[in-house]
């Protein structure tokens, strides 16, 4: 399965070439590829030349650790990559490096912290990995200092969740795929993204190359319909159809196109569901200032402990986000913008 071959494979900023290697491989016979100096994956599906040309756009990478020293002992001190909540880390299986080394990141015993400590959640500085080895020699042999680690973990489907590490963006890479399939009277370009989690700094680049009419931007979003959250906090709830964005911290969406896939949704009967948070960015951030401006929507999957070893999203919501986008791209085609 292709979200399972995305979700596990390893992807930290910066280090984005595996999933790259598997989405170029996907689409290759679907349109025309390339790799951009920075990584970006770009491509362009021509159709009969109908206006608009669209953009699509997903992000690559994930968050993650990079190693920045090795102790005598053989212990790896690191630093985050993106946003990770330090509280999530304790007692997590890594993987790093090239060689894929299985690590397991540690911290002082709960019997050996004063009181004081134990209060307050441990901050990745008082952190460490444990590869196993012997000392700091026996750990070079096969890490070295600017390494990048990801969480060790498995895709695995819950009845019609799935739980997984990089939901947020390898959901929405799939999700590309799977329109390329589709074929349209309009140019479809757009691209796979590197560095959304540090900056969002490859759509900049890739706007900037494609110049489209109009963005689609497909994302993982957070999801707060838990326990102990009330029903008016949730940002967005799994099952009921891909978010809206309206704002976030890089953002203000044209409420023409929100309104515009809102009718689309209910002329199709597909669920959708407003973003109620103002929470965090996404490549539309950049993409929508590029040059003179670029009206861009963002489409999203929520998903449940984002930024963590164990995502958990909604099958139906990944088929309803396709769904609403190909009817979307179908609109744009028939009516242009």
């Amino acid at each position: 399965m292709l979200l399972k071959e995305l979700t596990e494979a390893f992807g930290v900023s910066g280090a984005e070439h595996e999933v790259r290697n598997i989405l170029k491989r996907e689409i290759q016979n679907l349109a025309q590829v390339r790799t951009d100096a920075l990584g970006n994956l770009l491509f362009e599906k021509s159709g009969k030349g109908k206006k608009p040309k669209v953009m699509l756009a997903a992000h690559m990478d994930e968050v993650g650790l990079m190693i920045t020293s090795i102790g005598k002992n053989g212990w790896l001190k690191f630093n985050t990559v993106g946003g990770i909540d330090d509280r999530i880390l304790v007692s997590k299986t890594v993987v790093i490096g090239p060689q894929k080394v299985k690590g397991v990141i540690g911290a002082k015993a709960i019997h050996l912290q004063e009181p004081k400590e134990r209060q307050t959640a441990l901050k990745s500085k008082n952190l460490y990995i444990d590869i196993g080895a012997k000392d700091k020699e026996d750990a070079e042999k096969v890490v070295k200092v600017g390494d990048y680690a990801v969480f060790d973990s498995q895709f695995e489907c819950i009845g019609d969740l799935i739980k997984a590490k990089a939901l947020d963006d390898r959901v929405g890479c799939y999700i590309i795929t799977e329109i390329l399939k589709k074929d349209y009277d309009l140019t479809l370009s757009g691209a796979f993204t590197v560095q959304e989690e540090i900056g969002l700094r490859g759509s900049a680049v890739a706007a900037y190359a494609i110049e489209p009419d109009v963005a689609i931007v497909i994302e993982g979003t957070f999801a707060a319909d838990v326990p102990e959250n009330k029903e008016e906090g949730y940002s967005t709830t799994l099952g009921k159809g891909p978010a809206i964005t309206l704002m976030d911290r890089t953002y203000i969406a044209d409420r023409r196109l929100v309104d515009r896939v809102i009718q689309v949704a209910e002329r199709n009967g597909i669920p959708c569901q407003l973003r109620r948070t103002a929470f965090g960015g996404t490549d539309g951030g950049r993409i929508h200032l590029t040059k003179e401006g670029i009206p861009t929507i963002v489409i999203s999957v929520p998903c449940r402990y984002i930024h963590s070893p164990a995502g958990v999203a909604s099958l139906t919501d990944i088929q309803n986000a396709i769904a609403l986008i190909d009817a979307l791209i179908k609109d744009f085609q028939e009516r242009g913008l």
